[in-house]
């Protein structure tokens, strides 16, 4: 499909070239940047970064979140970052299988992509697609990632609001997420909240923020029972309201994080296709005795 056609078909809504988009994003960036600048700035959609350690039920969560927005009338677009299979290289597509109830819904678009085990692609490919859903005329674009590594904390920095998602009995994870924890999140959920233990853990995640500038919201909440949400819509829509007021610094935070994901992927591709050159050549250098690890590698990065 001509991109001038794709860039109509998206501004239109029309989910099957959304879709073509996304895959271009995926497995071809040049081409899709081509087809992005068909478009203005972003900004439209707010953006959602949902991260947190595995388990915690980030996926139930966002399911709910969908629920709330689309009772508001809100279009939703969700990227589900799955992890990788082992055999194929896609997405294991977990996330898509848990928030099948709102597949039916045509105003909901879900894409599941795989994390690859390469952040700067996930990275550029999320942003592309980011900015699709933009234009495509989202209103929320919820950004869902595997866990809380650092790839996950880089990825969640092209959003205008990040959801630290927790869960009783965590314990010491928590002290040792503590540097990441303070540095992305701006709404706190435990989730899981009829579990043991959610009271303790409210409290030992606002004991990380004790003489800190910032006091972030932090807030209990059960995807499978509905309790909380509502808070938890509220806390977001607190930043939400500064991007619907003009507040260019919710604008710049996300666009920024766009930019520098945009270009670390962009150096990450052009590397891993020099050193898949290089070095096999330079590994001999080395294992003959004419050259160090280090100075090889000073070679192959220049």
């Amino acid at each position: 499909m001509q991109l001038a056609k794709l860039a109509s078909g998206i501004r239109k809504g029309d989910r099957a070239a959304l879709a073509k988009g996304i895959t271009l994003a995926e497995n071809d960036p040049g081409r899709a940047a081509a087809l992005l600048r068909r478009f203005g700035p972003p900004g439209r959609a707010f953006v959602l970064g949902v991260t947190g350690p595995p388990g915690t039920g980030k996926s139930s969560l966002v399911d709910a979140l969908i629920g709330s927005y689309r009772k508001e009338g809100l279009k939703v677009g969700v990227i589900a970052v799955d992890p990788t299979s082992p055999l194929t290289g896609g997405a294991l597509l977990g996330d898509r299988v848990r928030m099948m109830s709102h597949s039916a819904d045509r105003k909901v678009f879900i894409r599941s992509m795989a994390s690859r085990g390469w952040s700067g692609g996930l990275s550029r490919a999320a942003t592309q697609t980011i900015r699709l859903m933009d234009a495509a005329g989202f209103d929320m674009v919820i950004l869902e990632t595997v866990g809380i590594g650092q790839s996950d904390i880089e990825v969640v920095g092209v959003s205008h609001a990040v959801l630290v998602v927790l869960m009783p009995g965590l314990g010491d994870d928590i002290q040792v997420s503590k540097a990441g924890l303070m540095e992305i999140g701006d709404v706190y959920v435990v989730n899981k909240s009829d579990l043991e233990g959610a009271d303790p853990m409210v409290v030992s995640i606002l004991s990380l923020f004790r003489g800190a500038k910032r006091s972030p919201p932090v807030l209990k909440a059960s995807a499978l029972t509905g309790e909380g949400i509502e808070k938890l819509v509220g806390a977001v829509d607190a930043v939400r309201a500064k991007l619907g007021s003009g507040d260019r610094s919710v604008k710049l935070r996300s666009v920024r994080g766009m930019i520098v994901e945009t270009a670390r992927g962009a150096a990450m591709a052009r590397f891993a296709s020099v050193s898949e050159k290089g070095a096999d050549r330079l590994a001999e250098r080395v294992l003959d005795g004419d050259m160090t690890v280090e100075a090889a590698a000073a070679k192959l990065s220049s």
